[in-house]
């Protein structure tokens, strides 16, 4: 369904009109408020350039926007399942309880018929959902500048290790070992395929992943265990900038990146990253014709695992890489993230020529 989405611009018109033919097909999210809503909500319409556009409220949720108390996108997407509506309900009224499946069983519900519904309604299960929404206030609060304590009980934990645990799972190194003075500073960029997180120094941009992609923890910890300084929380210049070109990316503006990079490989890897960024927008190449390139013929596996080794998503663009008979191959963030990815690739190509 993601696919079948027009472009922004002709949302943003669906938006502006409040077109009831949208509705459970497309929905807004708000990067001034950090707010998600249907497009016929009746709340003051945003401008564009603050405006990303998803097919599911799951995509939504993904990319850190919460649901409009106005017009309820979870309630529209839950159809006339009364099971559902109650679940969500059950949801808002205690947004930082941690959710398990002996709590659907006493509310009478069977887990798996629950699983099936959500992930076909809103593109992921309500305990992901319920998970989100906890580790993503304790993010925001840690950003914030606010303690430990403070982020755990943010984000519904009663155990200090519980808290420190999950953390550890979502970004690869415990809460309290992110530092004040560090040089490396690691914060969220909102992108219409899910958040991205970005760490970045003063000078460069070192990492940029998906959220939810599985390596990066390892990524992450790598990172942290190379830089002698550690990692804090922040946002310098450098991730604005990334963010700016990344919002004119994905809204079809242009394809350009000029935020500085730091390449953490080897001298063979960083050969292979920017041979990457020297592939036109809208083209794709194969692991065997990139190694041709490159001068070294018989080194297309080697140029696979560089590909898979790179830790900055988009502006080196890995996912203009496919196999040689041209399908999908692996990739991080996810096969469907890859797709749009090429999508939005072509789109871009026909405009800027």
């Amino acid at each position: 369904m993601m696919f079948d989405l027009p472009d922004s611009k002709t949302l943003y018109d669906a938006l502006v009109a409040r077109d009831a033919s949208y509705d459970g097909r497309a929905y807004v999210g708000v990067s001034s408020t950090g707010i998600f809503c249907r497009l016929t909500c009746p709340a003051r319409k945003p401008k564009y350039e603050n405006c990303q556009f998803f097919a599911t409220p799951g995509a939504c949720i993904e990319a850190g926007f919460r649901a409009c108390k106005r017009c309820h996108p979870l309630n529209a997407a839950a159809g006339n399942d009364p099971l559902v509506r109650r679940l969500l309900e059950a949801l808002e009224a205690r947004p930082s309880y941690r959710w398990r499946e002996e709590d659907l069983v006493a509310m009478g519900a069977d887990p798996s018929t629950i699983r099936r519904a959500f992930k076909r309604q809103f593109g992921m299960t309500f305990l992901e959902m319920a998970r989100q929404r906890r580790l993503r206030e304790g993010f925001t609060t840690l950003s914030a500048g606010q303690p430990v304590i403070s982020a755990q009980l943010e984000a519904g934990f009663e155990s200090p290790s519980a808290f420190r645990a999950a953390f550890a799972r979502l970004v690869g190194i415990a809460p309290g070992q992110f530092r004040k003075d560090a040089q490396l500073l690691a914060d969220w960029i909102e992108t219409p395929l899910g958040a991205m997180v970005a760490v970045a120094c003063q000078h460069k941009l070192h990492l940029l992943e998906f959220a939810d992609r599985k390596a990066l923890p390892r990524e992450v910890a790598k990172l942290q265990k190379r830089q002698p300084g550690g990692i804090g929380f922040g946002r310098p210049e450098v991730v604005d900038q990334a963010a700016e070109e990344l919002g004119a990316y994905f809204a079809g503006r242009a394809a350009r990146f000029d935020t500085p990079l730091a390449y953490h490989g080897t001298a063979f890897e960083a050969e292979v990253w920017r041979a990457l960024r020297e592939i036109p927008v809208g083209q794709t190449r194969s692991y065997g014709a990139l190694a041709q390139s490159l001068g070294r013929p018989g080194s297309s596996r080697a140029v696979a695992r560089a590909n898979g080794a790179n830790q900055i998503a988009v502006m080196i663009p890995c996912h203009r890489v496919l196999g040689a008979d041209g399908a999908l191959t692996g990739y991080g963030g996810g096969l469907w993230r890859k797709q749009r990815l090429i999508e939005i690739e072509r789109d871009l190509s026909a405009v800027t020529g």
